[in-house]
C-alpha cells in the first residue's frame, strides 16, 4: 500500500468510472449526436441535418408554450415551497412558548414531522393518480368537500379548465415537496444554539423577526441548496404533468419535459426530441449557475 497507492486507487476507481462513462456520459454524447439528425427512432436510417432541429425550436409554438409554463414553475415552486417549509420548520423547531426547558417547538412536533414528510414515501406515480382523483369533477374529494359545506358554486372541473389545470398541477408540486424541505430546514435549525433565540425573545423580538433576522441567515446554505434543487425540478416537471393532465387541456399545462416525450414517443421525431433535450441540458445548467450566484451571500458562522 505504501509503494503502490496510485495503482491501488486506480484499480478500484477504474470500474466505477468505466460504468459512469458507459451509462451516463455516453448517452449524453449520443443525445448531442442524434440532435443533429432527422432520425425517427424506428429504423437505422437517418441523415445529418446539422443545426436545423435547433432552428426549428425557435419557431415551435408548442415548445415556447411549454417553456412559458416552466418559467412560471421556476419562479413559483422554489419561492412558495421554501417560504412554507421555513415557516413550518421554524414552528417545529422554535415555535413553542419559551419555558423552563428553553425555546422549543410546538406541542406534537414529532408527529407533525411525520405528517409533513408523508408525501415523500409515496412515488410520483401514486401522487399523480391520487391528486387526479382528488380533482375529479364528479367523484373527486375536493368538489365533494365544497358541496358538503354548501359551496357548490366553487366546485369546478379543475383539470378540464384551461385556466385552472396548470395551477392545479403546480399546487401538487408544492404539496409533494414541502414536507422534505420542512425536515431539511428543521435539521439545519437544530444546530442553532437555543440561547440565541432566548436572547432575541428577551430583547422583544417577535416570531417573524426571529425567523427573518436569525433563522434565515444561519440556515442560508441549506436554503441555497434547496433553491437549486427546486429550480432543477422546475425545469423538468414531467412526471406529475404527464400523469395528472397529459399537458392538457389544449396544452395549457404542457412543460418542456412532456414536450420532449411527446415529440419522441408520439410523433417519432427522435432527432428533434434530442434537440429539445440538449436545449434542456444547457437551460438546466444555466439555471443552476444563476441560482447559485443569485443566492450567494456572506456566510455567517457561529463561534
Amino acid at each position: 500500500m505504501r509503494h503502490g497507492r496510485r495503482l491501488f486507487a486506480f484499480t478500484f476507481l477504474l470500474p466505477p468510472l468505466a460504468l459512469y462513462a458507459v451509462f451516463v456520459i455516453s448517452p449524453y454524447l449520443q443525445a448531442f449526436q442524434i440532435s443533429l439528425t432527422n432520425w425517427r427512432g424506428l429504423s437505422p436510417e437517418w441523415e445529418y441535418v446539422g443545426p436545423e432541429n435547433f432552428r426549428q425550436l425557435l419557431d415551435d409554438h408548442y415548445v415556447w408554450n411549454a417553456l412559458k409554463n416552466n418559467a412560471i414553475i421556476l419562479v413559483a415552486l422554489p419561492v412558495v415551497t421554501i417560504v412554507l417549509a421555513l415557516f413550518f420548520a421554524s414552528m417545529l423547531s422554535v415555535g413553542g412558548r419559551a419555558g423552563k426547558a428553553g425555546v422549543t417547538g410546538v406541542r406534537g412536533a414529532a408527529l407533525y414531522r411525520i405528517v409533513y414528510f408523508f408525501p415523500q414515501v409515496l412515488s410520483v406515480a401514486i401522487i399523480g393518480v391520487l391528486w387526479k382523483e382528488v380533482y375529479a369533477p364528479n367523484s373527486g374529494i375536493l368538489n365533494g368537500f365544497l358541496r358538503a359545506v354548501g359551496l357548490d358554486a366553487l366546485a369546478k372541473p379543475w383539470l378540464g379548465d384551461p385556466d385552472l389545470a396548470f395551477w392545479c398541477v403546480l399546487a401538487v408540486m408544492v404539496w409533494s415537496n414541502v414536507g422534505f424541505y420542512v425536515v431539511l430546514f428543521n435539521a439545519a435549525m437544530q444546530s442553532i444554539p437555543r440561547e440565541i433565540y432566548e436572547a432575541a425573545l428577551l430583547d422583544g423580538a417577535g416570531r417573524a423577526d426571529t425567523l427573518r433576522r436569525i433563522t434565515v441567515p444561519l440556515v442560508w446554505d441549506t436554503i441555497q441548496v434547496a433553491w437549486v434543487y427546486l429550480a432543477i425540478l422546475a425545469i423538468d416537471g414531467f412526471a406529475l404533468v404527464q400523469i395528472i393532465t397529459e399537458g392538457g387541456p389544449g396544452n395549457s399545462s404542457d412543460v418542456i419535459g412532456l414536450r420532449l416525450y411527446t415529440t419522441a414517443m408520439g410523433d417519432y421525431k427522435f432527432g428533434y426530441a434530442s434537440a429539445i433535450g440538449v436545449a434542456m441540458f444547457f437551460l438546466t445548467l444555466s439555471v443552476a449557475v444563476v441560482a447559485l450566484r443569485v443566492t450567494r451571500r456572506e456566510r455567517i458562522e457561529l463561534s
